[in-house]
């Protein structure tokens, strides 16, 4: 089995709805995103996937989020914008650009000590 995994970023506010403490102040975060695929077999240069095609694509995703306050920007105007709930939009937003990849995860990270995970199994 292979997996491969890219890393990009985006810089967006977010408050979150409900919460009762601090972050349900508007504030901003560099979120390091990391996309993972994974293959049973390599292809005939030796490759799982394309490094190259993974960041293009997940660079296209994060384009709507970039410099935005995602409590404004939709899924997020109407889900609260968690740590969960951005990795999940990534993970299903990838997953149709690149539905023959074998998505495996995303991870979002808010800060270089926080972060989640998802997953669909």
């Amino acid at each position: 089995m292979y997996r491969v995994s890219v890393k990009r970023h985006f810089d967006a506010a977010h408050g979150l709805r409900g919460y009762g403490g601090k972050c349900e102040n508007l504030h901003g975060h560099r979120w390091e995103v990391v996309a993972c695929v994974e293959r049973q077999v390599l292809d005939e240069v030796g490759i799982a996937f394309d490094f190259a095609v993974l960041k293009r694509e997940l660079d296209g995703v994060l384009a709507s989020f970039d410099h935005h306050n995602l409590n404004e920007t939709p899924p997020f105007d109407e889900i609260n914008p968690s740590s969960e709930n951005i990795a999940r939009v990534i993970f299903r937003e990838l997953e149709q650009r690149l539905p023959e990849a074998g998505l495996k995860y995303i991870e979002a990270w808010e800060s270089p000590d926080a972060w989640a995970t998802y997953s669909p199994d």
